[in-house]
């Protein structure tokens, strides 16, 4: 119920109430200066005078007074629980029952703005905060912090946590925010930055010391269809000039993973794995490394002549059928081709199916190997 400080401005309202020629525009025009009427929509600005466990009272000014309750004091209660008397503070009006003498008032734009602004401190000030993992999907976990959903994807995650995400559902851990997007309404955070902080510190002194060609060791951070993610272990000096080891992401491309077809990186590895590999550059602008790992080994195309000279007979399995003919593997990372004018038509094959051939030609620089069926049935004519 709106509070009245004296008998004129009670006469203000029952007039209101009672004269049926004067409007509230009247009232307004009779009282300018000495009353204010907010109206629905309206953002106003006010002071806490009174504040309990079901409502706020706020002093809108020249005495008027409005109130949060129900269910806007509900959703607003986890922000209201930082507010006092005499705070200063802005809400909509959300409705006007002036015959009551109420004036009913929403936070949830100064709840949100309030929340926003702890991110955006949090980010700027780079504070740890807590997370709690509520809900698992393929790109990372969803989190709740200070009462809103974010995200930390996987490759955010320190090492401890790789391949065991999942351990963090229902639990709270420690984050720092590394994206914070009003508009978008998005919330990027980062366990790594918390648990291996020293070394993400050190992720300069890495970028300067990794060398392209060179081999390093690395931990597979995520797994994408087009390739592995990898953290990469490079051996750096700290400032006391002390052995230590610096951290930096790189991407195995799907066609850097082997010299065989690869149809997708989870059949050759998951994430935790550790694996050896071959940086093939650095890219400047991220500070990525474009990594290999089928490179370590040597291109089969390059001494495949050498070993399958042309009239070499072998057996192999059929790779891959298709209209022009049938592949057939001669080791890992090289499949032949017997040409569909080489089949024999009446024996139909299929992938899986072994198959005896002759090697006709070896072309590496095209990396095409021609091959033919050996005839192993006897003709029938042979007695």
């Amino acid at each position: 119920m709106l509070q009245y400080t004296n008998q004129k401005e009670r006469n203000y309202f029952d007039m209101a109430k009672s004269t049926k020629k004067m409007t509230m525009e009247d009232l307004l025009k009779a009282n300018a200066g000495k009353l204010v009427v907010p109206q629905k929509g309206d953002t106003v600005t006010g002071v806490i005078t009174e504040k309990n466990k079901k409502n706020l009272v706020i002093d809108l000014g020249a005495k008027t007074e409005a109130y949060v309750a129900d269910k806007e004091f509900e959703f607003a209660n986890d922000f209201i629980e930082d507010l006092g008397v005499g705070d200063k503070i802005k809400a909509i009006v959300i409705s006007t029952d002036y015959d009551n003498g109420q004036v009913l008032l929403s936070l949830k734009g100064a709840a949100s703005d309030a929340k926003w602004e702890y991110f955006e401190e949090a980010l700027d000030k780079d504070l740890n905060i807590e997370a709690k993992g509520i809900e698992l999907n393929r790109g990372g976990l969803i989190v709740l912090v200070n009462g809103v959903r974010g995200f930390v994807p996987s490759s955010q995650f320190g090492r401890q946590y790789m391949g065991k995400i999942s351990s963090l559902k229902g639990e709270t851990f420690k984050v720092k925010a590394i994206e914070v997007d009003r508009e978008k309404n998005r919330l990027i955070f980062s366990e790594r930055h918390v648990s291996e902080a020293k070394e993400l510190a050190q992720k300069d002194l890495a970028v300067e010391t990794v060398k392209e060609g060179e081999i390093y060791e690395g931990v597979v951070s995520g797994v994408m269809h087009f390739g592995l993610f990898v953290t990469v272990e490079v051996p750096v000096q700290d400032e006391n000039d002390k052995d230590s080891t610096g951290y930096i992401e790189g991407l195995i491309h799907i066609s850097e993973i082997s010299w065989e077809k690869v149809n997708h990186p989870r059949d050759y590895h998951k994430v935790g794995d550790r694996v050896k590999v071959k940086v093939l550059g650095i890219d400047e602008r991220t500070n990525k490394l474009n990594l290999s790992i089928k490179q370590l080994g040597e291109d089969p195309w390059n001494t495949l002549a050498e070993r399958y000279a042309a009239g070499t007979t072998f057996t192999g399995k059929v790779t891959r059928i298709e209209p022009f003919g049938v592949f057939v593997n001669v080791e890992k990372g090289v499949d032949g081709l017997i040409h569909s004018t080489k089949l024999d038509l009446s024996k139909e094959l299929k992938v899986g199916d072994e198959v005896t051939v002759n090697v006709e030609n070896v072309v590496p620089e095209q990396r095409r190997m021609s091959l033919s069926i050996v005839q192993t049935d006897l003709p029938i004519a042979y007695k």
